[in-house]
């Protein structure tokens, strides 16, 4: 399979229906498999081994992924966060590729052989094409989509997605034409993250109209809602607390024509959440948890878990809400300790998955595998998603942060989520993340960054006592420092590696602060 077939379903049954929408520019299903045609035809006579997209959200995104897999050769977007010189490290191992490039990212590609560069616009209006393209390839393993990870340090490595991990998630997940004539959904997050990718795969194949946003702003979200009717949505953790706060301020209509907001990509707060809830009553929630190398969502917290968590007074199924849900049935999930054995319910360790759509696979360096040399559990398939976490008797997968976050003290895991949720129900906070720090006594003690609500005030003591109330004395920071704002990605994940490094030097000692 092939996912141009999901492309082809779309513009063969509902070709009329407008599938992008991207300020005034719109396009057809049928219109939108036309640009892809005249891509393809494109890239075929560039000799281009790959094709690189260097440009925010748009509707060459769309175009470019499908023109790749018509035209045999994998889709490569790329962060255009990056510096330049990173962005020309990147193509040079690519090459030969065709680079389309919007608006000031032109300027950020140098010349160079191998690279052949063509203006967003001028990709999305080239000649429709007379000529029969040859058919896309029908191997499933051929290569439909490669990732640059963000890794913080050392050179960014190649993630691989195969046509047959992609398809094998979308078939696993979304229902061909599920979608009605007035069913949107707004797309905000960026063209180059796994969200994005499976944002235009499954809207496609569910034939529901892509709203496009350039860049996340709350009041520019809330009025593309509005405008064109949104009625589905994919947020970040962020994206979700400052839209809630501009409409829990304004005198915006709370979105009725909003239906469905799915939310993910990082740690999703209690409070958060349950304000949201609250706020739009009429909005099915649902938190996908997955990752670049398994082509998307593994696991989901469906609408009727929030409902049932927030509204019972059963605390096991309470803190449902915290967790992520349960595997899609397209994936198993399981939790093993350090040495490879299987863990059972509320033991927590290293979170794996197998299935159809994982990939887990690098380039040149072949399949990603955690376990230790020999093991039979590497012929098995599964993938070591170097997360942490723990599967309740239910089958709900809580996460507790990344394997290198986990705070280590005196032999005990301590995770940062299970204590920074204790701060947030703090009045006086508003965001916070904890972090390890070197501890003479007990090899790494636990450390917060705050940040306080407006004109709130708190001192350490205060805090300290607030989580040593709820949570064994271990858990209590040593170490508490007050910020304006927490270091965030683009993805609304915070970087835990540059909180780190900022309280790794401090001591604690005594203070009060007023924001």
């Amino acid at each position: 399979m092939n996912i141009t077939m999901i492309l082809d379903m779309a513009a063969d049954a509902f070709g009329d229906r407008v599938g992008v929408v991207a300020g005034a520019q719109r396009l057809t299903y049928a219109e939108l498999r036309q640009r892809a045609y005249a891509g393809a035809a494109y890239l075929r006579v560039s000799g281009a081994s790959r094709v690189a997209l260097l440009d925010v959200n748009s509707p060459a995104a769309a175009v470019a992924i499908f023109a790749a897999a018509y035209a045999g050769i994998p889709y490569v977007p790329l962060n255009y966060r990056l510096t330049r010189a990173e962005i020309n490290a990147l193509l040079a191992r690519i090459a030969p590729a065709a680079v389309i490039a919007g608006g000031e990212h032109l300027a950020l590609v140098d010349e160079r052989e191998g690279i052949r560069v063509i203006a967003r616009e001028a990709f999305l209006n080239l000649p429709d094409t007379d000529e029969a393209l040859p058919e896309a390839t029908d191997d499933p393993r051929a290569i439909a989509v490669q990732l640059f990870t963000s890794g913080t340090t050392g050179q960014p490595k190649a993630a691989i997605l195969r046509h047959e991990n992609l398809m094998g998630y979308i078939i696993g997940t979304v229902e061909f034409a599920c979608a009605g004539d007035d069913d949107a959904i707004l797309v905000t997050v960026p063209p180059y993250h796994i969200a994005g990718i499976s944002a235009v795969l499954s809207s496609t194949y569910a034939c529901r109209r892509m709203v496009q946003l350039e860049a996340f702003d709350a009041a520019a979200w809330i009025d593309a809602v509005q405008r064109e009717q949104v009625s589905n949505a994919f947020v970040v953790p962020t994206m979700l607390g400052r839209i809630v706060d501009l409409l829990e301020k304004s005198a915006y209509a709370k979105l009725p024509a909003l239906r469905s907001l799915a939310y993910g990509g990082g740690k999703m707060p209690a409070v958060t959440i349950e304000r949201a809830m609250r706020l739009l009553p009429q909005v099915d929630f649902t938190n996908a948890y997955g990752l670049t190398e398994t082509s998307s969502t593994i696991a989901v917290l469906g609408p009727e878990d929030h409902r049932s968590a927030i509204t019972s007074n059963q605390p096991e199924v309470r803190r449902r809400l915290s967790s992520v849900g349960r595997p899609t049935a397209a994936v198993e999930i399981e939790i093993r300790a350090e040495d490879g054995r299987v863990l059972g319910a509320g033991e927590a360790g290293l979170v794996f998955v197998r299935g159809p759509q994982v990939s887990g696979e690098y380039l040149s360096q072949g399949q990603a595998v955690s376990q230790p040399q020999g093991s039979p559990l590497d012929a098995e398939g599964w993938f070591a998603t170097r997360d942490r976490g723990y599967l309740d008797a239910d089958g709900y997968l809580f996460l507790d942060g990344r394997a290198d976050d986990v705070i280590v003290r005196g032999g005990e895991n301590i995770s940062p989520g299970e204590i920074e949720d204790v701060l947030l129900q703090h009045p006086a906070i508003a965001d916070a993340a904890v972090v390890a720090i070197a501890d003479e006594q007990w090899g790494e003690g636990v450390a917060a960054a705050i940040v306080l609500k407006p004109d709130a005030q708190a001192s350490i003591e205060e805090l300290q006592d607030f989580v040593k109330r709820q949570l064994r004395s271990s858990r209590v920071p040593q170490v508490i420092a007050f910020r304006d704002q927490l270091p965030y990605n683009e993805l609304g994940k915070v970087l835990r590696r540059q909180v780190r490094q900022e309280l790794a030097e401090l001591q604690p000692q005594p203070q009060t602060a007023v924001a």
